[in-house]
């Protein structure tokens, strides 16, 4: 009875994989790398000492952009009411078929 499962591995594949998985390695590392050095660059706060302080300045860029979400919404209200009430109406109505099943 043969064997399908089993197969010769020569010296050649085993170097080939080697030579792959450093590759991949090497990818894998430089793709870290970059990802370090862009996180460095887009964050806007210094390098925090503590966590109390993060969540901190976390939570002032979250108040920062909800701000800006609220004017943006406000002007768009202003801009086009009609639309922003039929707009309200149809969630209000969906909201209400999915409550009363």
């Amino acid at each position: 009875m043969t064997d399908p499962y089993a197969t010769a591995a020569t010296a050649d594949d085993i170097i080939e994989d080697d030579t792959e998985s450093a590759r991949l390695d090497r990818q894998a590392s430089d793709f870290l790398a970059n990802a370090d050095r862009r996180d460095s660059e887009t964050r806007s706060f210094a390098q925090t000492t503590s966590i109390r302080q993060a969540v901190r300045e976390d939570l002032s860029q979250t108040r920062e952009w909800a701000r800006s979400r609220a004017a943006s919404t406000r002007e768009a209200i202003v801009d086009e009411p009609i639309k922003v009430a039929l707009y309200a109406v149809g969630a209000g109505v969906l909201i209400g078929l999915l409550l009363r099943r």
